[in-house]
């Protein structure tokens, strides 16, 4: 079983106005994150189970993956400490979360809000959430832990960790983009189409990531993520289209977040914060954020926007 690890933050203060040296490997934790969440069949699945989907036949009926591919998934899943197997009587295996899944919940949490915010959809099931502490039905809010005050991309700048950077980018998943059949999808469940389209393939949320640190042009994204230069035209060339990412003056050529691309930083935040405590090592994370407002290391926390408390796990229902 994993445990999570705490750390007290240090290193000295980076400029959030001028790129970070590789900064990827710096934030070796989101690209962790992304080793086990960046996969679209992956994050299908934890996503069912978060709704309470537990059963092998449920999901295959629900996702309308092949067999195989499920096997596999849950496997993979389980290997890595997010899902654990159980035997449920005569009933057959069910898959549950782990700790280390529950505590993915602020991901979930970041990914809702900012699907609510920029694609609210009446239809959707996730963009009625009711909070069962107070009974309304809620948006997450973004909170630092420290001063209870609002942060987003702005509000924050880097500090690098008293943790080694990551020597190279590794990967457990493959870089095409793989595709969902939209009977996997469902019309009560359009949030998992933009939802994959963001971190269900680990490259276009590494350059999503990359752009957070000021890495701005075809060159820079390159030498960040280390990919081809076929395959990063293809991920900055949909993420523009998708209004991510916005165009510099033919000139420059840059690619910069556009105000939907910049409201993702929540859940960049959150993966930040989730390989942090699950996948670093005892010296801790080598790239921390600091809240401007409080100057306190940011320790992220998402909370109700109708009673202000805190969100924790299995608090809501539909």
């Amino acid at each position: 079983m994993k445990t999570p690890l705490s750390y007290a933050g240090s290193g000295q203060p980076v400029s959030t106005d001028t790129p970070i040296d590789n900064p990827l490997l710096h934030a070796r934790s989101v690209s962790r994150a992304l080793n086990i969440v960046g996969d679209r069949s992956s994050l299908l699945l934890v996503y069912w189970v978060f709704l309470g989907v537990y059963r092998f036949t449920d999901l295959l009926n629900r996702t309308g993956l092949s067999r195989s591919l499920i096997s596999n998934r849950l496997k993979r899943l389980e290997e890595q400490g997010v899902l654990e197997r159980r035997v449920s009587g005569g009933q057959g295996s069910e898959y549950h979360l782990t700790e280390m899944g529950k505590d993915l919940y602020n991901v979930a949490l970041a990914i809702i809000r900012w699907d609510k915010q920029w694609h609210y959809t009446p239809g959707c099931v996730t963009h009625h959430l009711v909070h069962t502490a107070c009974g309304k039905e809620f948006m997450p809010l973004p909170r630092c832990g420290s001063c209870q005050g609002d942060f987003d991309a702005r509000d924050c700048h880097w500090h690098y960790g008293p943790g080694e950077p990551d020597a190279e980018l590794t990967a457990n998943t493959q870089s095409r983009r793989s595709r969902i059949a939209p009977s996997a999808l469902g019309t009560e469940h359009p949030i998992m189409d933009r939802s994959l389209e963001i971190l269900g393939d680990r490259w276009t949320a590494l350059t999503i990531a990359a752009a957070f640190y000021r890495v701005r042009t075809f060159n820079g994204f390159q030498q960040a993520l280390g990919i081809a230069t076929n395959i990063l035209s293809d991920r900055l060339s949909r993420l523009t289209a998708l209004g991510i990412f916005t165009r510099g003056s033919q000139a420059r050529g840059d690619y910069r977040l556009s105000e939907e691309g910049l409201s993702l930083f929540p859940v960049i935040v959150a993966l930040m914060q989730w390989g942090d405590r699950w996948l670093s090592n005892d010296s801790g994370p080598s790239l921390v954020l600091v809240h401007r407002q409080c100057h306190s290391v940011l320790d992220p926390l998402m909370v109700c926007d109708q009673c202000g408390q805190a969100l924790a796990f299995g608090d809501f229902h539909l």
